[in-house]
């Protein structure tokens, strides 16, 4: 195999594969990134059995062929090279050669026989999708997944289609974050769970245009993302997802509406004087016109009132302040509303179109002085 291709153009392919390849794994294979130049398009492959990433770069081939070269060493000698066209020339016993101006680097390669292809996808069905609204999409709900896998399920995202709405729901014991989507065609009814690791490294590939489209196909076992000159393959999550129709009520006693940016910035002062693992509560006082958020930990102590209108009771409850501050930041709203039945019962985050729901449970908490 003999390629010739820009720097750019390689580390650009090499940085998106990468994103494939495991940290720990018993096979040195994995390790690798594939380089497929048997055809008449040059495709980087990793793939970590859970994750696949497969792209295209432009370049020109000499010779056809495939090779397999630690993701590790060739991403780091790729990176380094002068700013200007790379050969990659493959030798005698997969030895590669890896030339761009004076610098010259041979390393071992395995043969790429012996590489774990992404699984040929038979699309049963698929729906279309802006890069942009994807993008948003997982920013808006990838906060609140578990972070570790003792319920698989909290790991990973509910993808649920019906005619022409999508709705992408993500828990954690805690919280829960749901955005309705509303998509331009109609489609079958579909619902599938998506590793939250594939959808944290997709939301970092795309681009974000919102001319620029990603299909998403389903099958069986696999979800596939397919934008620009990248695919994605990933395993899904089997089992039935939790409920969240029985989660979510429309009844309240209270209603807040408050300016966004005054609520957040005040809560996120407050964490000023939480240490990092301190689980303090943020104390919100609800009465007529105003809403005062205390708290109280070893460091001091901050109290502070913002404007509100209110309908229903007054209120006295506590919160995570970190679970208030991740649902506010990625609200885009200007003015918000919160829906609170009771001190014990979840606060609601929605708009009226209910595009977005943020669930958060309240937290049991001594009254601060």
């Amino acid at each position: 195999m003999k390629i010739i291709c820009s720097k750019s153009n390689l580390v650009k392919g090499v940085g998106i594969v990468s994103k494939a390849v495991p940290s720990k794994t018993t096979m040195p294979i994995l390790e690798c990134i594939l380089i497929d130049a048997s055809m008449n398009v040059i495709k980087l492959t990793a793939n970590d059995m859970e994750l696949g990433i497969e792209t295209r770069i432009e370049g020109e081939i000499l010779e056809h062929g495939i090779i397999a070269l630690n993701a590790k060493i060739f991403s780091e000698i790729v990176r380094k090279l002068p700013d200007n066209d790379v050969v990659i020339e493959v030798g005698a016993d997969n030895q590669t050669l890896i030339t761009c101006e004076k610098a010259k680097f041979t390393i071992a390669a395995q043969s790429g026989e012996d590489f774990s292809y992404l699984p040929a996808i038979e699309k049963e069905d698929s729906i279309t999708i802006s890069e942009f609204t994807l993008k948003e999409v997982i920013r808006q709900t990838i906060f609140s997944i578990a972070d570790n896998d003792t319920n698989k399920m909290m790991s990973g995202e509910l993808f649920e289609i019906h005619d022409n709405l999508l709705k992408v729901v993500s828990l954690d014991g805690h919280r829960i974050s749901i955005r309705n989507i509303e998509l331009k065609n109609s489609y079958g009814s579909r619902k599938v769970i998506v590793p939250g690791k594939t959808l944290q490294e997709i939301s970092k590939i795309i681009g974000g245009e919102s001319e620029a489209e990603v299909e998403i196909s389903f099958t069986q076992n696999h979800v596939v993302f397919e934008f620009g000159n990248t695919l994605v393959v990933s395993r899904l999550i089997e089992g039935e997802y939790f409920r969240i129709d029985q989660m979510l009520s429309s009844d309240y006693e209270t209603k807040v509406t408050v300016n966004k940016r005054e609520l957040l910035d005040c809560i996120d002062r407050a964490t000023l004087l939480i240490k990092e693992g301190d689980k303090k509560p943020i104390i919100i006082n609800i009465a007529d016109g105003s809403m005062e958020l205390k708290i109280k930990s070893q460091i001091g102590s901050m109290d502070e009132e913002i404007i509100i209108s209110k309908e229903g009771r007054d209120l006295l409850i506590g919160f995570n302040p970190k679970f208030l501050i991740d649902a506010l930041r990625v609200i885009e709203d200007e003015q918000v509303d919160l829906y609170f039945m009771n001190a014990k019962a979840p606060c609601f985050i929605k708009d009226e179109q209910q595009s977005y729901i943020y669930l958060i449970l309240p937290v049991n908490f001594n009254a601060v002085a």
